[in-house]
């Protein structure tokens, strides 16, 4: 046991060292920030014990063999086969988390083998041999590893500090053989056994510690919200430890797929903290109100910020009849013709993240097309100031929301028509914005944005708080089990 007691001693020892004496390291700063509380630490450990098992069994040891002198028979040479570790049990586990490193330590565990014997000697008359097999079982198992975790150029990387097995005690039945057989493979070869259980299942940990290094060094630097967008999801920093999480820093910013992104042009600036009675969940994942801010700007710079309007659900909206004593000269000269409205955003909307939800200004130029045969003739622009707001909701495993108009005030830039009666257009347009143009949006807002999760994992009983600059959402994760629900389409039309 003392090897196991010093391996435990020196990961505490390490861990508690590093978290006390080590300052902290002034790093970049993400937009994304993804904190695994000790709840989803204790989710993470239960994974990957039930993994590393998973992975371990069936574990097959070396051969032994060995000549052993037994009394009143002589020498004897024996030899153990297809020895094989086929059930391990974890009775208990914990994690500890220091400054710059990890404990995982599983203890009282068991595990059971199987294995082949055969055995032979000579007297002076003939020789005797025999075979069979045998089972054995495995008591007070202690496996414990320390490995740090560190960010290298935008990745993860996992490397072992210490790894160790200890078992206390084993027991070892045989089919048939005699008495004397039994008691000569205890005494030679218990120790033989011990040695093959814990140096193979500390190298199986290694590896699987190697296999989990390359997992994460593979991990995507992007995840595609569609052909326009893409959410950059490479680390900043260092991962920062402390005695309850791990936190994790995200560059967070939408750009094109397969573009580099300055992330320069943003300041994330000073935040507010994490409220006192967040609720206790596995996963707390903060948004700043800049990661809302990149893809709006991506879309705008791709010119998808730009709507033609030929299809309403009241469609006199769209015929000048329906101006008639909005806008009387626009009737006098096109009587009963349809129109179009050219709408164009004229800056990247801006986001700001409010308590309780998002708020949103978008700039707007509504050019008013009035439809000549095959010809589009415009006879008016109105610049308009939309103010609006945003209540986000999880969508499984992504973030999504839906957008309500709160006020619009229009303003008129030109005219071939004469003077309008802008509160009287302002209010067709609100309707227009309202029945066309919002139900679209949140169409795509419904799609969702894409969250830094692990592929095969998803959000649930989630809870989503916002306040100066940020939204955080409180979560506890699950294994997927679903495809994504598809979402129904309304019916407007928008070229």
């Amino acid at each position: 046991m003392g090897s196991f007691t010093k391996f435990m001693a020196s990961a505490i020892f390490f861990i508690v060292l590093s978290f006390l004496l080590v300052p902290p390291r002034a790093q970049e700063e993400g937009f994304i920030s993804v904190v695994i509380s000790s709840k989803g630490l204790e989710f993470s450990k239960d994974l990957l014990i039930e993994q590393a098992v998973s992975s371990i069994i069936p574990l097959q040891l070396p051969q032994i063999e060995k000549s052993v002198k037994i009394p009143l028979v002589g020498q004897v040479h024996v030899v153990l086969s297809n020895i094989t570790i086929y059930n391990v049990d974890i009775a208990s586990s914990y994690v500890v988390t220091g400054d710059s490193g990890i404990a995982l330590i599983a203890s009282g565990a068991t595990a059971n083998l199987s294995m082949d014997w055969c055995y032979s000697y000579s007297t002076w008359l003939f020789d005797i041999s025999d075979h069979g097999d045998a089972s054995i079982q495995v008591e007070g198992m202690e496996v414990g590893a320390t490995f740090a975790l560190n960010g290298q150029e935008g990745t993860l990387k996992l490397s072992v500090l210490e790894c160790g097995c200890y078992v206390k005690d084993i027991s070892i039945k045989l089919d048939g053989g005699a008495s004397w057989l039994y008691q000569g493979l205890v005494d030679a070869f218990e120790g033989q056994i011990v040695s093959a259980v814990e140096d193979n299942i500390s190298k199986k940990i290694r590896e699987g510690i190697m296999k989990l290094d390359s997992l994460l060094q593979s991990l995507p630097k992007q995840i595609a919200l569609d052909d326009i967008a893409a959410l950059n999801v490479t680390f900043v920093g260092n991962p920062v430890f402390s005695n309850s999480s791990i936190e994790f820093q995200i560059n967070g910013l939408f750009m094109a797929p397969n573009d580099d992104f300055a992330s320069s042009l943003y300041n994330k600036g000073s935040l507010d903290p994490v409220p006192f009675n967040a609720p206790a969940k596995m996963v707390e994942i903060s948004l700043h109100e800049n990661v809302f801010s990149s893809v709006s700007l991506v879309f705008f710079n791709a010119n998808y910020m730009q709507w033609v309007i030929n299809k309403t659900p009241d469609q006199s909206l769209l015929n000048t009849a329906g101006w008639k004593y909005i806008v009387p000269q626009l009737y006098k000269q096109y009587p009963n013709e349809d129109m179009e409205l050219n709408i164009s955003v004229s800056s990247p909307p801006i986001m700001t993240v409010v308590n309780n939800g998002i708020n949103i200004t978008v700039y707007s130029d509504v050019t008013i097309g009035v439809m000549d045969a095959d010809e589009v003739i415009p006879v008016a622009c109105i610049s308009l100031e939309i103010h609006a707001s945003c209540s986000p909701d999880i969508l499984i495993n992504k973030l999504a929301g839906t957008v309500k108009l709160n006020r619009v005030t229009a303003y008129l830039k030109w005219s071939k028509i004469g003077n309008l009666h802008m509160h009287l257009v302002q209010a067709v347009l609100s309707t227009i914005l309202k029945t066309v143009v919002v139900p679209y949006v949140n169409l795509h807002l419904w799609k969702g944005l894409p969250l830094p999760l692990p592929h095969g994992f998803t959000l649930h009983n989630s809870e989503i708080v916002s306040i100066n600059s940020r939204l955080t959402i409180f979560s506890d994760v699950a294994i997927a089990e679903r495809s994504p629900t598809s979402v129904s389409r309304p019916l407007i039309s928008i070229r």
